[in-house]
């Protein structure tokens, strides 16, 4: 049976609902809930899936206030994968900035296809550069 998916714009999550999440899916960042906290009432926009009172899904955008929109986070839990709620939460994305000149996400290679499939272009001659730890 599918699940009953419910979506949000907000900026308000506890430390519990986002480290569940983001520990869910294996991301690091979940060892840091108070940070999480913050960070998503920093985000320009967030936009999350429940299920009933479980956090099941989010997408966390940051831009310019005009042009450009960058998709930070975009997660959901193992267990509601491939039922179409990641996609939902993109095109709430792409709904909200349709006025932008571009949205950006960088992301896995596994996870290429995902965004082609809601509309992405990879570029060719173009790579992501990172700083994952910045020394003191």
């Amino acid at each position: 049976m599918r699940p009953e998916i419910t979506y949000k714009n907000t900026h308000h999550f506890s430390k519990k609902e986002l480290q569940d999440l983001f520990l869910s899916v294996e991301w690091s960042s979940g060892e840091y809930p108070e940070k999480l906290v913050i960070a998503m009432k920093n985000f320009d926009t967030v936009f999350s899936a429940w299920d009933g009172e479980e956090l099941v899904g989010l997408i966390s955008v940051m831009d310019d206030g005009i042009m450009n929109a960058y998709i930070h986070y975009l997660l959901v839990k193992p267990d509601y994968q491939l039922k179409g709620i990641g996609k939902e939460l993109v095109e709430r994305v792409k709904k909200h900035y349709d006025d932008y000149l571009r949205i950006v996400v960088i992301c896995k290679d596994p996870n290429v296809k995902f965004y082609e499939y809601c509309g992405f272009e990879k570029e060719e001659e173009k790579s992501a550069l990172f700083i994952t730890e910045l020394e003191n």
